[in-house]
């Protein structure tokens, strides 16, 4: 692993500061996952498992910390309307997802729809995203305001000092306070007992039905939202922060394809890459593919040896932590409008699109593209 970890990262790097950088994702990861596992029922192995080979195989590929996160859509219409959402559903919808961005990836069409979304419209969406993550993350803090308090000044006081990385010191301030609200050693001791487990099998009974629903109510609703967020903006900002190491729209549609087939036979949920976990992950010291190949290796370690106390693990972990975790990649998400220019057109249409990318991502998408062409074309005028 250490011999990989070189070749993936640039000589002056500090491997502490990749391995900091693993966790800046864990503020969309730990809630998603939390709720398939307790309101579906899915089997962790297979959800974490999945997760785990997907980061690896992603970072080796791209070399660049690009993630591997829940599709939101999905994981929310799931979990929300558990009765009548089904297991097998969400089975259905990420073969039916893994085949279109496979499809949409090895026939070039993700390209014609990347080339309609002009720069304003790409900063709007990375804007609103951002915005988002911070609102979702001051909620998480006020489920603990003190907590979450102390996490921002340690963030603020660190980020600034990367021989320091402000990721260790929130990740150890949040196993603290789960401590201290865990149970008495003798309930919680059992489950550290490592249990070698693999993953079975999923996909025994899935029925027509299953690949209706999981089609209409869970796949399509998520298209507009991975396009816009795991294609477009995952280039836009891979591109800019690492100009050499770019990617493109298609690379990026045919992993996501890759891995979703690859994923729902054995148990995993509907996966995609995200513009706010790659902040994340970069604002807190990734800057290589190393940081997601360690977080995918300890979730493959999590899948097969702690399958059965993983769903305790992570409801005990402070979500005013995570929620500090989230706001702080939503700013660096947020902090790409410095390069959307200074023309009042631009800023006009950033501004718009991020408005609507807090309502609904496809909305903002098509609202882009009609306010962009309309004033280009003189239209109309701001």
């Amino acid at each position: 692993m250490a011999t990989v970890l070189r070749g993936l990262r640039p000589a002056n790097r500090y491997d502490r500061a990749e391995l900091a950088g693993a966790f800046g994702d864990l503020g969309t990861l730990i809630p998603f996952v939390l709720g398939y596992l307790t309101v579906l029922n899915l089997d962790p192995r297979g959800v974490l498992f999945m997760f785990g080979i997907s980061a690896v195989a992603t970072g080796l590929f791209y070399r660049t910390p690009i993630p591997v996160q829940p599709m939101k859509a999905i994981g929310t219409a799931a979990i929300g309307a558990a009765g009548q959402v089904t297991a097998a559903a969400v089975a259905a919808a990420g073969l039916v997802t893994g085949a279109f961005w496979l499809l949409a990836g090895a026939t070039g069409t993700v390209r014609f729809a990347a080339a309609v979304a002009a720069k304003p419209i790409v900063h709007g969406i990375l804007l609103g995203l951002g915005l988002s993550f911070m609102s979702q993350g001051v909620a998480l803090m006020r489920t603990g305001p003190w907590l979450a308090a102390a996490g921002l000044a340690i963030a603020f006081a660190l980020l600034a000092r990367p021989r320091i990385p402000a990721m260790f010191a929130l990740m150890a301030l949040g196993l603290a306070a789960a401590a201290w609200v865990a149970p008495a050693p003798g309930a919680w001791m059992p489950l550290l007992r490592p249990v070698f487990e693999l993953p079975g099998l999923t996909l025994e009974g899935l029925r027509w039905t299953d690949f209706v629903q999981g089609t209409l109510v869970l796949a399509i609703p998520q298209i507009p939202l991975t396009l816009g967020n795991a294609v477009i903006a995952v280039r836009a900002e891979n591109d800019e922060l690492f100009p050499d190491r770019p990617v493109t729209e298609r690379q990026l549609a045919i992993t996501q394809g890759l891995m979703n087939l690859a994923s729902a036979p054995l148990g995993g949920v509907p996966m995609c890459h995200g513009a706010g976990g790659m902040a994340g992950h970069v604002r807190f010291g990734a800057r290589t593919g190393g940081s997601v190949v360690m977080l995918g290796a300890m979730l493959i370690v999590l899948a097969l040896f702690y399958g059965h106390a993983v769903g305790g693990m992570f409801a005990v972990f402070p979500k005013a932590i995570l929620g500090v975790i989230l706001f702080f990649a939503g700013v660096e998400l947020a902090l790409t409008l410095r390069a959307a220019g200074s023309d009042r057109s631009d800023i006009y249409v950033v501004v718009i699109v991020a408005g609507f990318a807090m309502w609904n991502m496809g909305a903002a998408f098509v609202a882009g593209i009609l306010l962009h062409q309309s004033l280009r074309r003189g239209w109309i005028r701001v």
